[in-house]
Formats: C-alpha cells, sequence, structure tokens
C-alpha cells in the first residue's frame, strides 16, 4: 500500500512536538521518559508503514502520548487538557486533534480497563507503546518504575493480583517481578496489528528466558 507522503507543515509540527515532548520528559525517572517517547515513534513508524495508517496521525499521537499520562499528571483529564491545549495552539485541524484526543485517551493499558482503540492509527500506536513493555528494554523499565516508586524487586509472599481494579492497579503494594505476571507477559496477547504481533513474540519469548534465570539464579540453582 503506498504511503502518504507527509507535508512540510506536518513534519515541522511533528518536529514542535518532538521538542516540546523532549522539554517535558527529559529526565522523567520512571521510564516515561523523552527516550521512551522516541522508541514509540520510531516503532509506531515502522509500524504505520508496513499497516498502511496515516503516518502523520501515528507519530503525532505517539509523540504526545505520555504528556496525558495520569501518572505524570494530577489527573487524566488535567494531562488530556494539556495535549489538547498544545494541539490547539498548533493550529491542528479539529478532525486531527480529535483523532489525536481519542487515541491518546484510551491507549493506556490501565489494568485491562480501556475500550479496544476503534482506528488503525489508534491500534498502531498502541501497538508501540505496548511493544516498548516487551523485551530487553521492558525489564528495565520495569525495575526503574518499582523503584521510583519504592517496590521491592522480588518478595514470594506477596503474590500476582489476578483482578484488580484500576486504582488497585495504580497504587498497590507490588514487587517488580510481580509486574511481570500482572501486566507485562499479558501484552503479547493483546495486539493489534499484524506487524505488532509479529514484533511482539520474539520479544515476549526474552521475558520468559529472563524469568526463567531469574528464579533459578533466586534459589541459588545456577
Amino acid at each position: 500500500m503506498n504511503q502518504k507522503v507527509l507535508t512540510k507543515q506536518e513534519e515541522a509540527l511533528l518536529e514542535a512536538a518532538e521538542a516540546y515532548v523532549k522539554q517535558e520528559l527529559s529526565g522523567e525517572g520512571t521510564g516515561h521518559d523523552y527516550w521512551h517517547i522516541y522508541r514509540v515513534v520510531q516503532t509506531a513508524e515502522k509500524i504505520a508503514i508496513a499497516e498502511g495508517a496515516d503516518l502523520y496521525i501515528c507519530k503525532l499521537a505517539a509523540y504526545l502520548h505520555d504528556i496525558a499520562d495520569e501518572k505524570l499528571n494530577p489527573s487524566k483529564e488535567a494531562g488530556m487538557s494539556k495535549v489538547d491545549t498544545w494541539l490547539k495552539e498548533h493550529h491542528v485541524s479539529d478532525e486531527d486533534r480529535s483523532h489525536v484526543l481519542e487515541i491518546i485517551g484510551n491507549m493506556s493499558y490501565n489494568g485491562g480497563h480501556n475500550p479496544p482503540m476503534r482506528t488503525l492509527e489508534g491500534k498502531v500506536v498502541q501497538d508501540a507503546d505496548r511493544l516498548d513493555a516487551i523485551g530487553a528494554i521492558s525489564v528495565a523499565r520495569a525495575f526503574v518504575y518499582a523503584g521510583s516508586k519504592g517496590h521491592l524487586i522480588y518478595d514470594p509472599e506477596v503474590k500476582p493480583r489476578e483482578e484488580m481494579t484500576q486504582e488497585q492497579y495504580r497504587t498497590g503494594k507490588n514487587t517488580a517481578i510481580n509486574h511481570f505476571y500482572e501486566k507485562l507477559l499479558k501484552l503479547k496477547d493483546l495486539m493489534n496489528t499484524k506487524h505488532g504481533i509479529e514484533l511482539a513474540e520474539k520479544r515476549h519469548q526474552f521475558m520468559e528466558q529472563y524469568l526463567d534465570q531469574f528464579f533459578k539464579e533466586w534459589e541459588g540453582n545456577v
């Protein structure tokens, strides 16, 4: 499928979005920093091209998605308002602004409580974001996030939670290793696109191998 070439205006707006995100998220310490955004944008571009999605919408939503993250704002509503204001200030069309806001508002894992993505572009960006939570970088991010929250690496007495509310997912007592079972290992089966599914498989296998090695070392068996 032929990919629409970005206009100079779209390229300029994407550059502005990148600069804004770099200013807002550089040095963020929970694994949602600018480099997370960079990786999601790169992956979203590859998936968008493979799937024939609108590259401009995919990249714009990928750049701005964590500006609205409720972990980094007083509330989800405050975060979404921040993105909306930026889009209006940069004269993004009402149609594109609405599409980007819809994607960002529904893409978070959120304990599994968000509805399925409606558009191909939403599916692409969600897959790109989820892929950064699967694989080698995911392992690193899991421990960075746990450390930022004061969570232990692992405690055999703290079991992974099978069912939880949105509030429990965000604030309950947890460990870094439990996060793999509560979220990260589930993401492979939640991918939306053919290309995303293919990329997720190998990364998922790496996490399983890592956990196997972790528990062997935990018991002093290797």
